[in-house]
């Protein structure tokens, strides 16, 4: 079973959004009862703590979702790097493969 946040963001299948409502609620909460414990404004406080969500939750979303697109890049790279390193083994284009004394004075 699929929590849906407002109706359209799927928390369990959307990367980074559970983390991102997690935190958000935590930065809710800590900012709402800062505000309220320096000021002692109920509803000041209230807004402040959505503020702090709206904050938080989309600062760690951008954050997360920038390390997973990294993430994958590097999958991506490490991919490539593991088909070519399986189609040029054994061959001349090979850059482990040690060259003998005729093939370094051609080059």
């Amino acid at each position: 079973q699929s929590f849906k946040l407002l109706g359209f963001l799927d928390v369990k299948n959307v990367p980074c959004a559970r983390e991102s409502v997690l935190y958000g609620s935590l930065g809710s909460l800590v900012t709402g009862l800062g505000h309220f414990l320096a000021t002692s404004r109920v509803r000041r406080s209230c807004d402040v703590a959505v503020g702090g969500f709206i904050c938080t939750m989309l600062g760690y979303w951008f954050y997360c979702r920038y390390n997973l697109a990294q993430q994958r890049i590097r999958q991506r790279m490490l991919k490539e790097g593991m088909k070519n390193r399986i189609l040029f083994e054994g061959s001349y284009l090979d850059p482990e493969k040690e060259q003998t004394g005729s093939e370094r004075s051609d080059s």
